[in-house]
């Protein structure tokens, strides 16, 4: 296996094409955090984010094995615009559903206690990213979704702006004031990120 991680994303598609499953776990190693991160951006749930993730790759699975997908690029683009389809599914199926927030505006769900951790610098870390991801949150739709494709999914802004259906300046326009807001939040909130 130690052979495939020096291949590109085609050659693994290529291998796996070949009936060797190796090739896919290597290439699902290599972009499941940046995938899963961006679902659970947009999902801000946990357990649907972990759903959503399987049926990404299950899907990107059967598409690869009916040779339907086309090299046109990068592997983690068009993983990400099947990862972000599926989420934009889930919000269809279920637009009815109502955040049951606290009067202060808090989540329920953010109340449920977290798995402790002993490591002081691990749960530090984890607060900044909470805090982060807090702000991200509280972003315009359009705005966050920009952030996440960019800073966790890595993607460009040509990437982004196909899969959103938008033009490069739009992006980079929503980019932008993603960043204005998110600066304006963490001056606000007196946080530190470090």
């Amino acid at each position: 296996m130690q052979l495939f991680h020096q291949l590109s994303d085609a050659e693994l598609i290529h291998a796996f094409l070949q009936d060797n499953d190796e090739a896919l776990e290597v290439l699902v190693n290599r972009y499941k955090d940046k995938i899963y991160t961006a679902i659970y951006m947009l999902v801000k749930d946990k357990y649907i984010a972990e759903d959503i993730f399987q049926d990404a790759f299950l899907k990107m699975i059967k598409t690869i094995r009916e040779r339907r997908y086309a090299e046109q690029g990068k592997f983690l683009p068009w993983a990400i615009r099947v990862a972000h389809n599926l989420c934009m599914d889930h919000f269809r199926r279920t637009r009815q559903n109502i955040p049951v927030t606290l009067a202060d505006g808090t989540d329920i769900g953010h109340l449920l206690p977290a798995v402790a951790d002993n490591a002081a610098e691990a749960m530090e870390k984890r607060q900044v990213h909470a805090g982060v991801r807090h702000l991200v949150e509280q972003l315009p739709e359009e705005q966050r979704e920009v952030i996440i494709m960019r800073m966790y999914g890595d993607l460009s802004f040509k990437e982004i702006s196909d899969i959103t259906g938008v033009s490069i300046n739009t992006a980079l326009g929503r980019m932008r004031y993603a960043l204005i807001n998110l600066r304006r939040m963490i001056t606000e909130k007196q946080m530190v990120l470090r």
